[in-house]
């Protein structure tokens, strides 16, 4: 009876491991709280042991028993600090449905899920065209030329290229925003100050706006609705500083400019 106890404490502990890692990788890749409790519900679910989880802004809490939750294992991961990806959260929610309706076992669920955890993002050279693109786009949308079309994807090439610099250098996410957003304006400002284009406005208002945190601000609404206030909270206050820290960017670069200009003049 010892070595069986032994033997099911042990599968527990693995058992739990694992959930609490795959919600730490979900959590850390920008999946909303009810997402990430739905999931692993779904694989403990399938792995037939009972499970409960909480989720903080920082940690995620995993409990997983066989038959008497009085002796639950408890295991703490922190999250995993991996950026927003669409593809990772894609396959990290194909794969609880993968183990429910194929009753995978752990072990082959733990080999998935190595497998996923090595998904590379997308390439640096391609996102930086495609969002400068993407922000170009919505100059247009807002009415801007042809010309502010061309200044914003410029000054969103050079902003976002800084940004990925500092990020890979493990700068401060709120300085990086600072900076980017500083760039990013000096250089669309030029076409406000020096009248280029008949729209320079819009080409100043949009070219900052590849920075704004949509993903962070979205989940929080969603954490809020299912009642992950913590999270809620956290995740909205995040966002507030870094559309602060982006909007302090924006005002000093057009100022910077505008003395420039009168000190040449």
């Amino acid at each position: 009876m010892t070595c069986n106890k032994a033997l099911d404490e042990s599968v527990l502990r693995e058992t739990a491991a694992f959930l609490s890692e795959y919600a730490s990788l979900l959590s850390g890749c920008g999946a909303t709280c009810i997402r990430i409790e739905k999931n692993t519900r779904r694989l403990a679910d399938a792995f037939r042991v009972g499970f409960d989880i909480s989720i903080m802004p920082t940690h995620v809490y995993v409990s997983v028993w066989d038959d008497n939750p009085a002796e639950a294992v408890v295991t703490v991961r922190k999250t995993i600090a991996c950026g927003i990806s669409f593809n990772l959260n894609a396959k990290l929610s194909r794969l609880s449905w993968e183990v429910s309706d194929n009753s995978l076992g752990l072990a082959a669920a733990t080999e998935r899920f190595e497998q996923i955890r090595k998904t590379k993002s997308t390439g640096k050279w391609e996102t930086l065209f495609l969002t400068s693109l993407a922000n170009a786009s919505f100059c247009r949308l807002f009415g801007g030329d042809e010309i502010a079309m061309l200044i914003v994807f410029i000054s969103t090439l050079a902003g976002y290229r800084l940004k990925q610099i500092m990020l890979e250098d493990k700068r401060d996410i709120r300085l990086t925003f600072l900076c980017a957003s500083f760039f990013s304006a000096a250089l669309s400002a030029g076409g406000h100050i020096f009248n280029i284009g008949s729209t320079p406005e819009i080409a100043l208002g949009t070219s900052v706006l590849y920075l704004i945190p949509g993903v962070p601000y979205i989940n929080s609404v969603s954490d809020l609705i299912y009642r992950h206030y913590l999270c809620c909270i956290s995740r909205f206050l995040d966002s507030i500083v870094l559309t602060v820290c982006l909007s302090a960017g924006l005002c000093a670069g057009r100022y910077a400019l505008t003395w420039i200009k009168m000190v040449l003049a």
